[in-house]
């Protein structure tokens, strides 16, 4: 349950990731095509980076393990009672996800029953690689892979072009992949808000690319934008298809009509490349800790079964350890047992907590035993055990009861010390610098009244009867006129809009050669860093060798 928990995470904050990168880099770009790869790859990327894990393998000096003579000793179990929702709290969580899940894929289903339902009975016109179906439902115009579904009555001659080409660039690039692998992160995620924002991201640049596509097969451009806006009224649609009106009309007029974005904006894509790299150096490396040698552990086990011990002594460290425990600790080793014991390097979170210690141990034949960790979360019980053996002799050990959050290694020095350390000489990764987004702020106050924009009259259901179609006609005539009207606002209002865009452009510009100058200081930093990991793996690896010669000389002695 915990591994499925923190793959879940994982994937989540990748979607995030690549989320947030779009939004606040590539959202504004016209690199529409670019953004369909950029956002698909997201999805395949947070489902497939978790798995992939790299090892890292540090060799350790096995820790002596101490048997002790069985002693008869009575334990009192005290049973503890935990409440209903701690016992099942694991079962509660899987049946809501599995029950959430079942409603989605329910009304998965349910959609392509409506989308079959729609083209069940009517007559499919083959024409290349599409599939035309002329319905006689007032549903707005849409296309799932290979079929362009649309209502042809509804429509002049030259609307009617204008959609069918939209729709043959939702089907000829294959737009309805990409909508059913959004809906199925969302019903995988449901819980995750991110990713259905992400869908929406991803549906309202497909619309980008087909009115961008379109436009260039088109030549009149206003009356491309006057069918967008008849199209507004139909809000009957399949949810699971490329339908024409998917996004804010506002948005896509704007995006229509804007300037295309300059090439050297392209460098925007990389930004996400390191950012990808430092979630693999901090989630993606797996530590595993190998001993290197096992002579040591049988002769300590030699020796403790020579010798039964008499009394055993333990002064545990704990997470809430306090000041003052620690230094009654250094007081009792002293006093009972004549250990030298020194608390230092201590830090603490904002419980006070311990987050980091070091402990000296000087032992009466003169041997020290050092073990230092730390890091950003509580440290892992542990304690200072003395045993007493039969002989009078004192054993003395420092025993971890539970692995620790650090990685932590073991070695025993030319000195006889046993030194417990972690990799604090590991160099830090540069930060990378936070690029600019691009200004925000409120667009221009349109003069056209979206409100007061007439809606297209209703297509009699019987075409052949002439009384109603006459009426229709007549009805489409006044609409036309009626449409014209908003003509000159909308030119008044696309130059409005084109100069606030062009005013932002240039404080983004400004911005973004700051940042650039930033990220030239980065790369440098980046290269100085991995100097510095180099040089770090070339002295670990000289370390292991003097390891390897200084236990082979006691070997030999």
């Amino acid at each position: 349950m915990e591994a499925i928990f923190i793959y879940i995470l994982k994937t989540s904050g990748l979607i995030t990731l690549f989320y947030l990168a779009y939004y606040f880099l590539l959202r504004k770009e016209t690199f529409f095509n670019s953004n369909r790869w950029f956002l698909l790859s997201g999805l395949i990327t947070s489902i497939v980076l978790p798995f992939v894990v790299y090892t890292k393998i540090i060799c350790v000096a096995p820790t002596p393990t101490n048997f002790a003579a069985p002693v008869n000793t009575t334990i009192k179990t005290i049973p503890v009672e935990e409440s209903w929702l701690d016992t099942h709290l694991n079962l509660c969580l899987i049946i809501l996800y599995v029950s959430i899940i079942t409603v989605l894929l329910l009304k998965f289903a349910f959609d392509f029953y409506s989308l079959k339902r729609v083209i069940k009975g009517k007559t499919v016109q083959n024409q290349a690689d599409f599939k035309f179906v002329d319905v006689s439902e007032n549903i707005a115009p849409f296309s799932f892979f290979s079929y362009i579904v649309y209502n042809s009555s509804l429509y002049n001659t030259s609307e009617l072009e204008n959609i069918l080409e939209h729709e043959k660039i939702h089907s000829e690039q294959n737009h309805t992949t990409d909508v059913l692998m959004a809906r199925i992160f969302c019903i995988a995620f449901w819980f995750n808000p991110i990713v259905w924002l992400y869908k929406k991201a991803i549906m309202q640049n497909l619309e980008f690319i087909a009115d961008a596509e379109a436009l260039k097969r088109i030549t009149d451009k206003k009356a491309y934008q006057y069918t967008l806006l008849k199209i507004t009224t139909h809000e009957n649609c399949v949810a699971i298809t490329n339908h024409f009106y998917q996004s804010l009309i506002k948005k896509r007029i704007v995006m229509l009509n804007k300037n295309q974005s300059k090439k050297k904006n392209y460098w925007k894509y990389a930004l996400v490349l390191p950012l990808l790299g430092a979630f693999v150096f901090f989630f993606q490396v797996k530590l595993i800790a190998q001993e290197k040698d096992q002579k040591e552990v049988k002769e300590t086990t030699s020796m403790n079964t020579k010798s039964d011990p008499k009394d055993v002594s333990v002064y545990k460290i704990k997470k809430n350890t306090t000041d003052k425990e620690l230094n009654e600790i250094v007081q009792k080793l002293k006093t009972n047992h004549e250990v030298i014991i020194a608390f230092s390097a201590i830090t603490r979170n904002s419980a006070n907590e311990l987050t980091g210690i070091r402990v000296d141990i000087r032992r009466k034949n003169g041997k020290s035993q050092i073990m230092q960790t730390s890091g950003n979360e509580a440290i892992k019980p542990f304690g200072v055990i003395i045993i007493k053996n039969q002989d009078g002799t004192e054993t003395i050990n420092l025993q971890t009861g539970e692995k620790t959050h650090q990685p932590v290694t073991m070695s025993e020095g030319p000195d006889g010390a046993d030194d417990y350390y972690n990799d604090e000489n590991l160099p830090i990764p540069p930060t990378p610098p936070t690029p600019p987004s691009f200004p925000e702020g409120a667009m221009p106050v349109a003069n056209v009244d979206m409100s007061k924009m007439p809606k297209p009259p209703v297509h009699p259901k019987d075409v052949n009867d002439e009384k109603a179609m006459k009426k229709f006609n007549k009805e489409m005539a006044e609409f036309n006129k009626k449409m014209e009207a908003f003509e000159p606002d909308m030119s008044a209002y696309e130059k409005e809009v084109e100069a606030v865009m062009a005013k932002r452009e240039a404080i983004f510009e400004k911005e973004m050669a700051k940042f650039n100058i930033d990220m030239e200081k980065f790369n440098q930093e980046m290269e100085k860093f991995n100097q510095d990991m180099k040089k770090h793996e070339i002295d670990m690896k000289k370390h292991e060798k003097e390891m390897k010669a200084f236990e082979k000389e006691n070997k030999s002695k």
